[in-house]
């Protein structure tokens, strides 16, 4: 596949229509120059049903619905499973271990966060002594799962690039193909969560300060409403610019290009783009919630009740297992739904599919 920006030709939606939408053979004109079958001549009518668009590799080259960028995306994984799920796989045990060394070691010398579940019971000076104590270590396990957070998507946004055109690709293949634009997706994965959250936290803040630390009466329902608006603003920024990473991948776009990328992609399909987006996290959680419960209940078992040292090296290593699990199968789902609906968008809107079918026959299609 081209990995540059489309550029939709000359008269590109006359191509498309002349094409019947789907790469028809047809030129839309009602039978033969006005005669012969289908024309004015008695003859039989013919439909004149488009062909079914091509499709070299998971998806139909034609816009997509939510079922078929779903589709797409379990078909990826079950098509290059070994390296769909080597590359995720590496990066869940990678991750989690340590994220499980620093918490064991850690968070065991640290205050106890349990003693902060009930804010009734506890003063502001407690939680922030807490929280201050807990810090460094969660600084640590952040840094390293946004590490392999951006490893996989860089990893895995190739993958399913190659899969669209029916083409397989190694491991190997895919860490040559990623890592020239690591530097920059970096600097996006770091980008983004900033631009949420210094919304986020202007909209907290009237209520904060009026509420002074009891979030009660006219502080507190400011503080509430605060939250809502920032959490909307949130959402807003996490849709306009969730295709900012394929962007950047694909089209070996900088930071900010690619951002701008993701926002012309998004304008004026921002709820369809946030819908499908959420589904996938959905799907995510769900997934996460089904291997976690299992586990819980083994550890319960094996452990002896229901009394279960979080803290406790045996409790670690299950959250551990449970999580590299879970990781393993969502992170390709996340990272298909996002690339694949960049490509939806950008066949849309740029008549991507255009270039993508060329691409396939240009390359044999494997």
């Amino acid at each position: 596949m081209n990995d540059s920006p489309g550029r939709t030709p000359a008269g590109g939606d006359r191509a498309r229509a002349d094409s019947g939408g789907g790469y028809s053979g047809y030129s839309g004109h009602s039978g033969y120059g006005g005669g012969g079958p289908g024309g004015h001549w008695g003859g039989p009518q013919w439909p004149r049903t488009a062909p079914p668009a091509p499709q070299p590799g998971v998806i139909p080259l034609r816009p997509l619905n939510v079922g078929e960028i779903l589709d797409g995306t379990i078909g990826t994984m079950r098509r290059h499973w070994q390296t769909v799920l080597g590359v995720s796989l590496a990066v869940a045990l990678g991750t989690q271990a340590v994220a499980t060394a620093v918490t064991g070691i850690w968070f065991r010398e640290s205050a106890d966060l349990s003693k902060i579940a009930d804010p009734q019971t506890t003063s502001l000076h407690e939680m922030l002594h807490a929280f201050e104590d807990s810090l460094p270590g969660m600084t640590v396990t952040s840094l390293v799962g946004l590490v392999g957070s951006i490893i996989a998507a860089a990893m895995l946004t190739v993958v399913f690039s190659r899969a669209v055109l029916g083409r397989a690709v190694t491991a190997g293949d895919t860490w040559r193909g990623a890592r020239p634009q690591l530097p920059a997706l970096t600097g996006l994965f770091c980008l983004v969560p900033l631009l949420i959250l210094v919304p986020f936290a202007v909209c907290l803040a009237p209520g904060l300060i009026i509420s002074g630390g009891d979030l009660l009466g006219v502080g507190g329902a400011l503080t509430l409403f605060g939250g809502l608006m920032g959490m909307a603003a949130g959402a807003w920024i996490w849709t306009r610019y969730s295709l900012a990473a394929p962007a950047l991948m694909l089209e070996k776009q900088g930071v900010t290009k690619a951002l701008r990328r993701s926002a012309k992609l998004v304008d004026g399909a921002g709820w369809r783009v946030f819908g499908i987006q959420s589904l996938a996290s959905f799907i995510v959680f769900m997934a996460g919630a089904i291997v976690q419960i299992p586990v819980s209940i083994i550890e319960s078992i094996l452990m002896g009740g229901s009394n279960v040292d979080a803290a406790s090296w045996t409790s670690l290593i299950f959250t551990g297992v449970s999580t590299v699990i879970s990781t393993t199968f969502t992170l390709p789902i996340t990272a298909g739904v996002t690339a694949l609906l960049y490509m939806d968008q950008r066949i849309r809107r740029e008549s991507l599919d255009i270039e993508l079918a060329q691409a396939a026959a240009a390359g044999g299609g494997a």
